[in-house]
C-alpha cells in the first residue's frame, strides 16, 4: 500500500475528435504512458451527503491498479482547478469497498471511462471516453504550463471545463429526466446520444 499526498492542478476540455488531438500530441513529441484502458469508479458519501455539501470527493477506482482517492474542495477564483488530492494504492478493490461501507459510507455514483495517458511538456494529457462524450484532461505543475499545452493542442481555453464528470452528469440528468436512477456506465447509457449543450459544455477543438 502506497500513500501519496499532493495537490491536483488540472483542467478539462470537451472535444469532438480524440483522434485528431492524439495525433497532435504525437506530433509535439508526447510520450505514451498508459495505453487505452477501461476504468471503473465508485464515488462514496454519507447518507446525508456530507462530502457533497463540502465539495469533497471520496472515490475508489479500478483500472490497472486499485486506487482510493480523497479530493478536497477546489480553490475558488482560479483559472484551473486546484484541489488537495490524497491517493492510496490498495491491494483489493472489493475489500476496500467493504471497509468504506463499514465506516458508514455508501456508493452514490458509479461511472466508467476509457482513458489513454500521455506525457507532454511537463504535463499529463489524458484522453477520456465517457458514455456521454469525449474529453481531454491536462494536469500540470501550474496553470501557465497547462495553458501552454492547451494552446499547442489548439484547444479553446475559453470553453475549458472546471467541474467533475459526475457534476456534468448531474447537469445532464436535469436535461434528460429519463437518466434519473441510472449510473454513468456504458451499459446503462447504451444507445443514447447526448449533445454538448445538454452537458453545459462547448467543443474546444472547433476551428
Amino acid at each position: 500500500m502506497k500513500n501519496n499526498n499532493d495537490v491536483e492542478i488540472e483542467v478539462k476540455f470537451y472535444v469532438l475528435s480524440l483522434q485528431e488531438i492524439e495525433q497532435k500530441i504525437l506530433e509535439l513529441g508526447g510520450t505514451l504512458l498508459q495505453e487505452r484502458c477501461f476504468e471503473s469508479n465508485l464515488r462514496f458519501d454519507t447518507a446525508d451527503g456530507r462530502l457533497r455539501n463540502l465539495h469533497q470527493v471520496l472515490r475508489l477506482r479500478k483500472d490497472t491498479e486499485n486506487i482510493l482517492t480523497f479530493k478536497g474542495a477546489a480553490e475558488s477564483g482560479k483559472t484551473v482547478s486546484i484541489r488537495q488530492e490524497i491517493e492510496v494504492l490498495v491491494d483489493d478493490f472489493d475489500t476496500a469497498r467493504t471497509l468504506l461501507e463499514g465506516l458508514g459510507f455508501e456508493v452514490v455514483m458509479a461511472y466508467e471511462k476509457y482513458r489513454t495517458t500521455y506525457s507532454l511538456l511537463d504535463t499529463l494529457v489524458v484522453l477520456d471516453e465517457l458514455p456521454y462524450g469525449n474529453f481531454i484532461e491536462i494536469e500540470g505543475p501550474d496553470g501557465s504550463s497547462i495553458q501552454k499545452v492547451a494552446r499547442n493542442l489548439n484547444l479553446n481555453w475559453k470553453v475549458r471545463v472546471m467541474t467533475s464528470y459526475t457534476y456534468l452528469y448531474e447537469a445532464l440528468k436535469k436535461e434528460r429526466p429519463e437518466l434519473e436512477g441510472k449510473y454513468l456506465t456504458f451499459e446503462e447509457l447504451k444507445g443514447m446520444r447526448f449533445m454538448p449543450d445538454e452537458l453545459g459544455v462547448s467543443p474546444a477543438d472547433l476551428p
